[in-house]
């Protein structure tokens, strides 16, 4: 949620003209009960520190259970004592939360006023009605109403503050009476006796109260914290089997390199991400993601020890670093400059180094120690989900290509054929052009040179259609010495003319043979011809397979009847 930056400025010089002058008004109207009991203060503000700094986390929600400690100290050492301890807690509180950075520094000012203005108003209308600083509960009913009457003043002050903060600083729209003001409601209702049993006890048996009630209180909230990291980690090992499931889903690399990194962003602080594959000597940038967009990886190429990465590949282990001091002597200028916090961990895969992850976040301490367990398990997933989606692949390449030229097979060809058709069908496309070429007489050649000279020419025809039909069509061979080019929104003209090319192209150059039969002459010039024929759908055909047959049709009737070397174009007529 951002602020704007007049606001923050405008939250300091509110707490600088509020806060201090209320301390003095404070001080000189309600004075403090104080005499003499300078230990006492001291103890109760020990406990009020680390009260503020165990904050128990419930539904993913920081809960500040200070206001029994607030309410005892309100009761026993008055108004001007409880702002000033409530104003500590607050700074240790947000210490604490490590979220103050120097974007967010305007929180601190914000939550001191709201516990001002709550400390306050509440006080001010306790003594208004009567009460007392040091007042006997167990013995005086009157008073007893007034402490609750305040505790519930300080409540419903401290959920309006809290609405309006939202509402006109971070400009949050949603409604806030929800499952947080319902938390809220039941640890004050829980809390209120505790800090009135605190005060009554500390009556009778003076500083061992705050042991009394204190430690068990302490305790428990180390035991809900415990809870909830035990919690926290149990569902960050349910969301990485859930995301090795979905990885081992994917069956392309990029679609893993995707989702791994989406996945990672969900769960933890993410304004940079880097996957770098080991191969040979060098890591080598493959992924590289900030502040959430894909950027084009560089050509970045590490070494053992070199960088974090390096550092990461040659020793194998995970590092985590908490703030720019600690990793900045690691570094050879390849991490950005507003980087704080780096998670770098090995991605292993048979016990064999294959990459290295690098997460990093503005924030400092962004990452935990009990994440790169988890980290390290999502790695795992991650270099499985990679060498199957690498085997799935190759073995798509594999069955999609001819072995001997390199370009696509006929089982590749038919299904791209019916894919063009649909496009077509749904005007996606206007037209669809089929040039088939026939080389002429190559059972000839076969016979006088060898059937691995016709491989030859074979290989090398691939290599000139493939660079001159480039990006405008898909080239394939369609079957022994035939070949077809496919091109989409391409008009009959337009293939004709390139037909032609194709032609001139064979006709005009020679091939040269490394290996024939001829012992005395390994190497050969041979020149050759080839025949071809053009079909265009929609005018020539209505399917796929029909723009097949009168391609075809043209071949072996316009062009090799005719004389060979030629291009045909299929006619009706």
């Amino acid at each position: 949620m951002d602020v704007k930056p007049g606001m923050k400025i405008a939250i300091f010089l509110v707490w600088l003209l509020m806060v201090p002058s209320g301390l003095w008004y404070t001080y000189n109207t309600y004075p403090p009960n104080i005499s003499g009991q300078w230990i006492d203060l001291l103890a109760f503000l020990l406990l009020t520190s680390i009260v503020a700094s165990m904050p128990i986390v419930i539904n993913n929600m920081f809960i500040f259970l200070i206001q029994w400690v607030a309410l005892a100290t309100f009761l026993r050492f008055g108004l001007f004592v409880e702002i000033i301890f409530a104003q500590i807690a607050v700074v240790v509180l947000l210490l604490k939360l490590r979220i103050l950075r120097k974007a967010e520094l305007f929180r601190l000012p914000l939550n001191l006023n709201m516990f001002f203005l709550v400390s306050f108003i509440s006080g001010i209308l306790y003594y208004a009605l009567g009460g007392q600083t040091g007042p006997s509960l167990a013995n005086d009913t009157r008073s007893l109403w007034l402490a609750v009457l305040y505790v519930i003043v300080y409540y419903l002050l401290n959920q309006i503050i809290i609405s309006c903060n939202l509402y006109f600083i971070y400009r949050v729209k949603e409604s806030y009476f929800g499952k947080d003001l319902f938390v809220e409601t039941i640890t004050t209702l829980i809390t209120m006796p505790i800090g009135l049993v605190l005060y009554i006890l500390y009556n009778q048996v003076g500083l061992l109260a705050l042991l009394f009630v204190g430690i068990p209180f302490v305790s428990l909230s180390i035991v809900f914290n415990l809870y909830y990291s035990s919690e926290k980690i149990n569902e960050y090992l349910q969301k990485a089997t859930e995301i090795g499931h979905q990885l081992a889903e994917q069956l392309h690399v990029n679609a893993v390199l995707d989702l791994f990194i989406q996945k990672l962003s969900e769960m933890l602080p993410v304004d940079y991400a880097y996957i770098l594959e080991a191969k040979g000597d060098d890591l080598t940038l493959i992924r590289r993601i900030e502040s959430g967009t894909v950027m084009p990886n560089e050509v970045l190429s590490l070494k053992k020890n070199e960088g974090i990465s390096g550092m990461v590949w040659s020793k194998q282990k995970a590092f985590l670093f908490a703030s720019r001091k600690e990793w900045q002597q690691f570094d050879t200028n390849t991490i950005p400059n507003d980087v704080e916090s780096i998670l770098g961990v090995p991605i292993v895969r048979s016990n064999k180094l294959i990459g290295v992850l690098l997460l990093a976040s503005k924030k400092k301490r962004a990452y935990e120690k009990s994440q790169l367990m988890i980290i390290d398990i999502l790695c795992s997933h991650f270099a499985v989900a990679i060498e199957n989606a690498n085997n799935f692949e190759q073995t798509k390449r594999q069955s999609e290509r001819c072995a001997l030229t390199g370009l696509y097979n006929y089982r590749y060809f038919e299904n791209l054929l019916t894919e063009e058709f649909e496009k077509l069908t749904r005007f996606h496309r206007q037209m669809l052009s089929l040039v088939i070429l026939d080389i002429d007489h190559f059972k000839q050649i076969n016979d006088r040179y060898g059937h691995q000279s016709g491989n030859e020419i074979l290989r090398e025809l691939a290599d000139r259609l493939r660079k001159l039909v480039g990006d405008r069509g898909t080239v394939a061979r369609y079957g022994g010495e035939e070949f077809v080019v496919l091109l989409p929104d391409l008009s009959k003209e337009e293939a004709y003319k390139m037909a032609e090319q194709i032609r001139q192209m064979i006709s005009n150059w020679p091939f040269t043979l490394q290996q024939t039969m001829d012992l005395d002459k390994p190497q050969q010039k041979v020149m050759i011809t080839a025949s071809i024929g053009i079909a265009t759908a929609p005018e020539d055909a209505e399917d796929s397979l029909a723009l097949i047959r009168h391609a075809d049709r043209a071949l072996y009737v316009g062009a090799k009847r005719a004389g060979r070397n030629r291009v045909a174009e299929y006619s009706s007529c």
